[in-house]
């Protein structure tokens, strides 16, 4: 027999990850393990020996999506493949490591976050498990009911003591730390190889580092750079403490590596994430305590480091150092932990973008208590206003919430107005989540998803005022351009082409160009950061995945309509 024959084939994986970017990062180190061992990766997930869903839980909506890709994964393989294994990875078995098993039987193995970089060995023992159920149980079982499921997970959370994750902290530090897993129905003899595979640290510490192989997803011209992991604030809406572990960064030197070879390979943008990118470096103080969430106590930490400690600030100069025309991104800060030297550091950088994410949700004094958000009203007025003094220039992105608990009209009209005077440049507003398990997941005073609408649509009228003035500025200025591609009809469309016409034209050239036929381009400026902001829309050809300068010649509500200088 010759050899071509007797050679086995490559075990093939298809991989669909859901959530924010940091999950992104995750998907693309299994992607990178995958293919350090061997393992081949495809886009058809009907062909696949294995599929791995990278879930998201942090609202329901994500949480509801994640089980929908999960179902229809089981769907795609009952109908085409059904020796195929599947994995869920991710938020969702880290929130819910000993029950999801039960609740999805049909799942061959569940990860956490400390397992992404042994993906690979996960996948062939989710494969054996697949082939043992089979063998165990060959029979097809009927459709699963995702409400079940869901409603399961809801009742789970309840069941649990609010603010339960600021309880485990105490793990770190015990010899229970990074060693907790959960094992599903165990046979006599020890684990069944029929049972799905369940390795989930019960309080992630992975970080990964330059050398963690990972096979990027986003284009050749961007990349997001990782750059800590978890959190350590106790906002009373949110559950990402108990998912993803107290806040730990990497070193500096990693980072810097990890920049220079994704220059090298042509990146122009570099996008700093985390969960909180303001709190890099304090962790890594000796003795450090993680009991300094407020501004004051932050600051206080910040000043008594020694003079060569790492910070945010000695990172965003040591990649504006590094050689090259490129972006430096700073995503994902919070107001609690700004400083006088970050914002003179972000100022004194050319290469860092006059950009900031800074998700404030809220303004008024007792809805920030409320929310557990360590800061004031006052102190976020005039954090704001010594931002824009000292980076002139800059845009600010910034999310609230509205619809919390205890939410009155007058807590939301102070927060209208704030709109109103701020003028943030990019915003976001988001309806409150009731999330079970957490502290403010259990407050009296629940507001209507009727009133949380209503709030939200008034909140985005106010915003739809301010972004068109800050459009409309734009128009005649030569702004710089990081150009994506070429613009789809699906980009068009979405970008409302049909009323561009209703775009403010002040020149007589604009004034003769037909702004709903001919080719357009994709472009961002500094203002915009990939996925969540505005475009820069250019009439004309100019190279793909490269720094233009272009002529800003109107704007749609959100977008900018440009032409090459």
């Amino acid at each position: 027999m010759s050899e071509k024959n007797t050679t086995k084939k490559p075990i093939r994986v298809g991989l669909i990850s859901l959530g924010c970017a940091k999950n992104l990062v995750d998907a693309e180190i299994m992607l990178g393990s995958l293919l350090k061992g061997g393992i081949e990766i495809t886009n058809e997930a009907e062909t696949a020996d294995v599929v791995i869903v990278n879930t998201c839980s942090f609202i329901d909506a994500a949480q509801e999506e994640s089980v929908d890709a999960i179902l229809e994964s089981v769907e795609v393989r009952d109908a085409n493949n059904r020796g195929q294994g599947l994995i869920v990875s991710g938020c969702m078995p880290q929130r819910f490591r000993e029950e999801l098993p039960k609740l999805l039987p049909e799942v061959d193995a569940f990860i956490g976050i400390d397992q992404v970089a042994q993906i690979a060995q996960v996948v062939k023992e989710a494969m054996e498990r697949r082939a043992q159920k089979l063998a165990a149980a060959p029979a097809t079982k009927g459709k699963i009911s995702k409400s079940k499921i869901v409603d399961s997970m809801v009742q789970l959370e309840k069941k649990r003591p609010a603010g339960g994750h600021d309880h485990e902290e105490n793990i770190r530090g015990t010899d229970k730390f990074g060693k907790t897993k959960a094992v599903v129905a165990p046979g006599a003899k020890g684990p069944s190889t029929s049972a799905p595979l369940v390795d989930i640290t019960a309080r992630p510490s992975f970080i990964p580092d330059f050398g963690t192989p990972r096979f990027r997803l986003t284009p050749k011209h961007f990349a997001y750079v990782k750059i800590a992991e978890g959190c350590n604030h106790p906002c009373s809406f949110c559950i990402i403490p108990r998912m993803r572990g107290s806040h730990r960064s990497r070193v500096q030197s990693d980072i810097v590596s990890e920049a220079k070879q994704l220059i090298a390979d042509g990146v122009k943008e570099l996008n700093l994430i985390s969960q909180d990118s303001t709190y890099y470096g304090l962790d890594l103080r000796p003795n450090h305590s993680r009991a300094i969430s407020s501004p004051e106590r932050f600051s206080a930490a910040a000043k008594s480091l020694p003079t060569d400690a790492t910070t945010l600030c000695t990172l965003l100069r040591a990649l504006d150092a590094l050689k090259g025309d490129f972006w430096i991104r700073l995503l994902y800060t919070h107001p609690a932990h700004w400083t006088d030297e970050l914002i003179q550091t972000i100022a004194e950088c050319p290469k860092v973008a006059r950009y900031i994410d800074i998700p404030l949700q809220h303004v008024h004094e007792e809805m920030l208590q409320r929310m557990r958000r360590e800061t004031t009203q006052q102190y976020i007025v005039d954090l704001i206003k010594k931002i824009r003094v000292g980076i002139p220039g800059i845009s600010i992105r910034t999310t609230f919430i509205v619809g919390f608990p205890g939410e009155t009209e007058k807590h939301f009209n102070t927060l209208l107005d704030f709109m109103r005077d701020a003028k943030f440049e990019r915003l976001g507003i988001f309806t409150y989540s009731q999330e079970e398990g957490t502290v403010a997941g259990k407050m009296a005073s629940q507001l209507t998803d009727n009133i949380k609408q209503k709030r939200r649509k008034l909140a985005m009228a106010t915003q739809l005022k301010v972004a068109r003035e800050s459009a409309t500025s734009f128009v005649g200025r030569e702004i710089k351009v990081l150009i994506e591609g070429q613009a789809s009809a699906k980009d068009l469309a979405k970008a409302n082409v049909s009323s561009w016409e209703h775009g403010l034209i002040r020149d007589d050239k604009a004034q003769k160009l037909n702004l709903k036929s001919g080719t357009y381009l994709v472009a961002r400026g500094e203002g915009d950061a990939p996925d969540i902001d505005g475009r820069v829309y250019v009439r004309g050809k100019l190279p793909i995945g490269e720094f233009a300068r272009v002529k800003i010649i109107g704007h749609t509500d959100y977008d900018l309509i440009a032409e090459p200088v």
